[in-house]
């Protein structure tokens, strides 16, 4: 692995599941990395510098260098690509594309499933609980049967399409999804825990875990 010649800046909020996907990666690969806490309270994420490293004034963000690279999926894959020693993201295209259908579900059903439930409780955003809960739910039944075939999302080892669709999942009954139904998503979170440089996304007390 090529190791960047400096810390890579990681602009993060610790409860965010977005900003987690990028920091376990980054400690998956052992990189070294110079942390800065967004304050999205305070609106830190709307002033004109953390803008001009986001437009979207969105965490996560990090700086490689002369290298600005936000959005967590993104991160991920500039990450894999660049440090990755082709371990976590394949490029025959049949993998590539297993791959990049693990990032879609991320950003849409993940979204739009586990992370707005936990985003009602947890933040006390404006959703509609039961439509999120119940997308949540599917999703879970789709995973939980696809992990009974592999131990990981696209096989055998673990790649990017796990990092990028652990951290709502794992948290997910603090958005009143429980994952008691669900014992093959269970086995593939602990993989992915068992994993050398896991770490964990801070619990929040709220949803079944209030």
């Amino acid at each position: 692995m090529n190791a960047p010649a400096q810390p890579i800046k990681f602009y993060r909020f610790s409860t965010s599941g977005h900003s987690h996907r990028a920091e376990l990666f980054l400690s998956l690969l052992g990189l070294p990395v110079e942390p800065h806490d967004v304050d999205l309270l305070g609106g830190e994420q709307k002033s004109s510098a953390f803008l001009a490293m986001n437009a979207f004034g969105q965490v996560p963000v990090i700086q490689d260098g002369d290298v600005t690279v936000p959005d967590s999926n993104a991160i991920l894959v500039y990450l894999a690509s660049r440090y990755g020693n082709g371990r976590w993201l394949p490029t025959d295209p049949v993998g590539a594309a297993r791959v990049q259908r693990w990032l879609t579900v991320a950003a849409g059903l993940v979204a739009y499933g586990p992370c707005a439930a936990r985003l009602i409780t947890v933040f006390k955003m404006d959703f509609n609980a039961k439509e999120v809960i119940a997308r949540a739910h599917g999703l879970l039944a789709v995973m939980d049967k696809e992990l009974q075939r592999s131990p990981f999302l696209v096989g055998e080892r673990p790649t990017i399409a796990d990092v990028a669709n652990y951290s709502y999942i794992a948290h997910a009954p603090e958005g009143n999804v429980s994952l008691a139904d669900y014992p093959n998503v269970r086995a593939w979170l602990a993989r992915i825990e068992a994993l050398p440089g896991f770490v964990a996304m801070p619990r929040t007390a709220a949803g079944l875990l209030a």
